[in-house]
């Protein structure tokens, strides 16, 4: 009977069940301390939990919070790798955590104690901007500029183009959104696809892009508006603040943008705004169209959201952008800025693409898609013909 019963604990011992169990809460304390060090800014503390890797990379970030769980844990005798769900919030920005997927190698010290060997985005996530290297921070009056690898003067730079953007953006769309925006600026390409989780190609001529989760509501993490240093730097002034204009707009919409919302729309709004206080006539800010419009290419159709795929020829893809910022152009010419705002958001009520567009022409601008996109083309022949 003794020996049933030894050879019993031998075995739970050696399964996945209550030893790996035991392993898990063990590896868990061991973040929960990781976590209030990161808060205190306790290096001491710190080390005591693991290697200090990058630590130092976010002394600068204001943070109102750092939590670790874990989610799973595969061990083998001494080591162990654990899943574990990162969740931060930025000080007066984030008003839920942002959550992130991190894989932690781990090891037993001599004393028994689980010590964080490496700490580093799981597999298919994106990178922190800390990952990349020491985070430098600049505050502005609406803008939270944080760079890798940049210098104050630029990140200050980006700063003063973002609290231009703001007011602009609430002028037009008015002042129920947070009227502040978080920047982040890489070093380089490859640092933009990073915090992307995305190959580089796919943004090799994207200036910026702004994620955050589609109809969020106001408790929620704020948007991040991620610039590609390489294609931003070789912007002219205008069109840098039309770029930060452009995404900042995002931030704003993000909450009425839905599911059912086409990119014409999305897109063509942030252009609208950007444009708006710009001075460039249609030729110059609609340059690809204009050129097909002059050939008599006159579009048969409003641009479909696969015309707005990164991966595809130049040409369409600034053709898309161009046709959705004339169809906005055109709302607000004909029916008025503020009717574009209504339709805007009234298309973004609904959850289902479905219907929504048609209901929305139907209810705020008294039209038919069918109406709408001959209005369309006759415009753009009136604007770039």
């Amino acid at each position: 009977m003794a020996l049933c019963l030894a050879l019993l604990v031998a075995l739970v011992g050696c399964g996945g069940g209550p030893a790996t169990d035991s392993a898990k809460t063990e590896v868990q304390k061991v973040l929960d301390r990781r976590a209030t060090a990161v808060l205190d800014r306790d290096r001491a503390a710190f080390v005591r939990t693991g290697a200090l890797s990058w630590l130092g990379n976010l002394s600068a970030v204001p943070l109102a919070a750092w939590s670790y769980r874990v989610t799973a844990l595969h061990r083998t005798g001494a080591t162990a790798t654990a899943d574990v769900e990162l969740g931060y919030r930025v000080q007066g920005y984030d008003q839920a955590p942002v959550t992130v997927r991190r894989t932690l190698n781990l090891s037993l010290d001599k004393g028994g104690q689980w010590y964080v060997d490496a700490e580093l985005p799981a597999r298919k996530a994106p990178q922190q901007l800390w990952d990349q290297g020491e985070v430098t921070v600049v505050r502005g009056a609406h803008s939270l500029v944080m760079g890798v690898g940049q210098s104050s003067e630029t990140l200050h730079s980006y700063a003063d183009l973002a609290d231009h953007a703001v007011p602009a953006v609430s002028a037009v769309w008015g002042t129920h959104w947070s009227r502040h925006v978080v920047v982040l600026v890489p070093k380089s390409l490859a640092g933009m696809a990073g915090l992307l989780g995305s190959p580089a190609d796919g943004y090799r001529g994207i200036a910026a892009v702004t994620t955050g989760e589609t109809g969020a509501p106001a408790p929620a993490p704020a948007d991040r508006i991620i610039v590609n240093p390489e294609a931003y730097g070789v912007l002219g002034a205008l069109g840098k603040q039309v770029v930060l204009t452009h995404e900042s707009t995002h931030v704003a919409t993000r909450a009425d943008t839905t599911p059912a919302t086409p990119l014409w729309l999305s897109e063509g709004y942030a252009d609208w705004v950007g444009y708006r206080d710009s001075g460039r006539t249609p030729e110059q800010a609609a340059p690809e169209l204009s050129e097909a419009v002059g050939k008599g290419k006159v579009p048969d159709a409003l641009p479909a959201d696969r015309d707005f795929g990164f991966s595809g020829a130049a040409t369409g893809l600034a053709q898309a952008y161009e046709g959705g910022w004339m169809a906005c152009r055109m709302i607000a010419d004909q029916w008025g800025e503020a009717r574009l705002g209504e339709f805007y958001r009234a298309v973004g009520t609904r959850q289902k693409r479905a219907g929504a567009v048609e209901g929305a022409m139907r209810k705020v601008l008294d039209t038919t898609p069918e109406d709408f996109t001959a209005r369309w083309r006759d415009y753009l022949r009136a604007q770039l013909g």
